[in-house]
C-alpha cells in the first residue's frame, strides 16, 4: 500500500486531546495509519491527495442501523406510525427476505453511509428468514470497504406469546446462543486496526426473554466482545417496561448485565435523571438517532444532559425504514438542532455535534485508534470540498460542515485506502446495485 500524503487543506479537524484545529495543513497516512500531521510534510514517494479548499475531518462514525431496512425505505402503512405500528407493518415484508436481499440492502446502505463521510460503522442485524445469515452483511462491508461492526441480533418471543414479532421471524434462545457463539469465532477480529469486530444485540426488551438478556451478556464478557439493544425508545417502550417488568428500562439494564463500557443502547430517548447518571457512572454508551426519532415521534433524546453527565454518545442513522435516509453528516445537523430546539440556540455547537458524529462514536464502540487524526490511529480520513455551492459565503469552514453542508463528502479514505474519490464510490458500481435493489424491492411490493 503506498503512502498518502492529503495536503494543504483550508483546515484539518484532529479530534486529538487538544481537539486541534490545523491551517494549512497536511496528514500522512502510512501502513494503514496516520503517521503525521502537520504543515509542509515532505513524503517521497507518496501519492499526492489536494486538500485546496478543504476541510480534512476523521472519518464519521454510525453506531446504530439496520442496513437491510434499505430495502424498505417509505413503505405505505408505516409512513405515519409509532414504534409499535410501524413494526406490525414492516415485520411480514422482513419475513419475505433472504440472504440476497441482506447482502444487497448492506451494500446500498453501507455506500450510502460512505458518500456522506462513515468510515465505520455498526450494524444491528435481529432477524434471519429463509437462510439470512449475519454474514451476509460481513460481506457487502468487505466488498465496499468500511470498517465494520455488526452484531448478532435475535428475536425469540413472538405473537403467540405477547411478543411484537410475528412467530415466523423468531428463533429458539439455544439456536440464538449457538450463532452468536459461531459468529464471533468466525469472524470477530479483536486486534488492533481490526476491519470487523462482532457484537451481541438482542433485539428489544419486548422481543426475547430476560433470560436470554441475561445469557447473552454472559457469553459476550466470555468472548470479550460488545453487547447492544434498544432501550428506552419511547414512551411506548417505558409503558412496557413499567408493566411486563415492574421497572425502567434503567433497572431491567441493569439487573442483567446489560452496563458497562463494553454495552451500548440505541435511542435512550426517555432516559430520566437517575438512568442518565447509572450510564455515566458505569461508562454504558448510547446511540443517539435524532432523525429516526423524529420520524417516529419518539421524543427528543437527553443528549445535553448527556453529555453534561460524561454519557459516552454517538450517532446513529438507524434503518432505513425509519429514517429514511442513511445520511451521517446530516444526522450531525439533526442533533444540533434538537438539541437548541429543546434547550435554546447555545445548548449545542457545531463542533460538539462533528465531535460526536467522529470521536464520540469511536468511543462508544470501543475503538481508541479510530475517530481521530493522531500519530498512531487508523487512517480513516475523510475530505469535505468546503469550495462549492453549499457552503459557498461560509466564514467558518469548520462549522460550515454542520450549519450548511457539503452534504457529501470528496474523498474517504479507510484504513488508508480509498473508498470514495471525487465524491464517487471507487469500491463498487453504484449503478448495478441501485438496479438490484429496486429489482429486489418491486418484487417485495408483488
Amino acid at each position: 500500500m503506498p503512502d498518502i500524503l492529503i495536503q494543504d487543506a483550508d483546515v484539518v479537524v484532529t479530534m486529538d486531546a487538544n481537539r486541534r484545529e490545523m491551517a494549512g495543513a497536511d496528514v500522512l497516512l502510512r501502513g494503514g495509519v496516520v503517521a503525521a500531521v502537520g504543515v509542509g510534510l515532505k513524503a517521497p514517494g507518496a501519492e499526492v491527495v489536494s486538500a485546496r479548499g478543504c476541510v480534512v475531518t476523521p472519518g464519521l462514525v454510525n453506531t446504530h442501523h439496520h442496513l437491510y431496512q434499505t430495502l424498505t425505505r417509505a413503505v405505505p402503512g408505516g409512513q405515519d406510525a409509532l414504534l409499535f405500528g410501524w413494526l406490525k407493518t414492516l415485520y411480514p415484508i422482513w419475513a419475505r427476505f433472504g440472504p440476497e436481499e441482506m447482502f444487497v440492502s448492506a451494500q446500498v446502505g453501507l455506500a450510502e453511509l460512505a458518500l456522506t463521510g462513515c468510515s465505520l460503522t455498526s450494524d444491528h442485524l435481529y432477524l434471519y428468514p429463509n437462510g439470512a445469515r449475519l454474514e451476509d452483511t460481513i460481506a457487502a462491508a468487505a466488498e465496499v470497504g468500511l470498517r465494520f461492526h455488526p452484531t448478532r441480533g435475535a428475536m425469540s418471543i413472538g405473537e403467540s406469546e405477547g411478543g411484537l414479532p410475528p412467530d415466523s421471524l423468531v428463533e429458539r434462545e439455544a439456536a440464538i446462543l449457538e450463532d452468536m457463539i459461531r459468529v464471533v469465532d468466525a469472524f470477530h477480529d479483536p486486534g488492533e486496526g481490526s476491519l470487523c469486530r462482532v457484537g451481541l444485540a438482542p433485539c428489544s426488551p419486548f422481543s426475547v426473554s430476560r433470560d436470554l438478556m441475561r445469557e447473552t451478556a454472559l457469553l459476550a464478557r466470555d468472548k470479550g466482545v460488545m453487547l447492544h439493544t434498544h432501550l428506552a425508545e419511547n414512551a411506548e417502550d417505558i409503558a412496557y417496561s413499567l408493566a411486563k417488568f415492574g421497572v425502567r428500562p434503567g433497572q431491567y439494564a441493569q439487573d442483567l448485565g446489560w452496563t458497562g463500557p463494553d454495552v451500548w443502547h440505541a435511542h435512550c430517548v426517555k432516559l430520566d435523571a437517575g438512568e442518565i447518571d447509572l450510564f455515566a457512572r458505569t461508562r454504558t454508551g448510547v446511540a443517539h438517532c435524532p432523525c429516526s426519532n423524529c420520524r417516529l415521534g419518539s421524543g427528543i433524546a437527553p443528549l445535553r444532559e448527556m453529555r453534561d453527565a460524561g454519557v459516552l454518545v454517538g450517532l446513529g442513522v438507524d434503518g432505513s425504514a425509519s429514517n429514511d435516509a442513511g445520511n451521517l453528516i446530516g444526522e450531525a445537523r439533526q442533533a444540533m438542532l434538537l438539541q437548541r430546539v429543546a434547550r435554546g440556540a447555545d445548548a449545542m455547537s457545531a463542533r460538539e455535534a462533528l465531535e460526536v458524529a467522529t470521536l464520540g462514536g469511536a468511543q462508544v464502540l470501543g475503538r481508541e485508534d479510530c475517530g481521530q487524526l493522531a500519530v498512531g490511529k487508523r487512517a480513516d480520513v475523510a475530505i469535505w470540498d468546503v469550495s462549492g455551492i453549499q457552503a459557498a459565503g461560509s466564514w467558518d469552514p469548520v462549522a460550515a460542515l454542520i450549519l450548511c453542508g457539503p452534504g457529501r463528502v470528496r474523498d474517504l479514505f479507510v484504513e488508508g485506502r480509498r473508498v470514495v474519490a471525487g465524491g464517487q464510490m471507487v469500491t463498487l458500481d453504484v449503478g448495478r446495485i441501485v438496479e438490484r435493489q429496486t429489482a429486489l424491492a418491486q418484487k417485495l411490493r408483488g
